[in-house]
């Protein structure tokens, strides 16, 4: 699959809850941030989980998150960081 966002590009964390594995962090799910970096293009491990090829493959980005975003309040110079797979990631406003 091919890439579709770029660094510096800002997301939002689709806000869902699919049953069985899942790689995206709870707390992060409709949360907004900015892509910092592809990471790469990997098998999408929702289905490896399931012992299945991880087909399509997805890309793999960086996100740089506020802290304020995260946990609702200010932190001076604090930011989280995670790696989310691109089906979790959509278009920020």
């Amino acid at each position: 699959m091919k890439p579709r966002f770029a660094p510096g590009d800002p997301v939002k964390v689709r806000c869902a809850a699919p049953p069985g594995h899942c790689r995206t962090p709870y707390y992060l799910r409709g949360k907004r941030g900015v892509i910092a970096r592809l990471i790469g293009v990997y098998p999408n491990p929702e289905q490896l989980a399931y012992h299945r090829i991880g087909v399509p493959y997805q890309p793999l980005y960086q996100v740089t998150f506020g802290f304020d975003e995260v946990w609702g309040r200010r932190e001076r110079n604090v930011t989280l960081s995670a790696a989310i797979y691109q089906h979790w990631l959509e278009r920020a406003e």
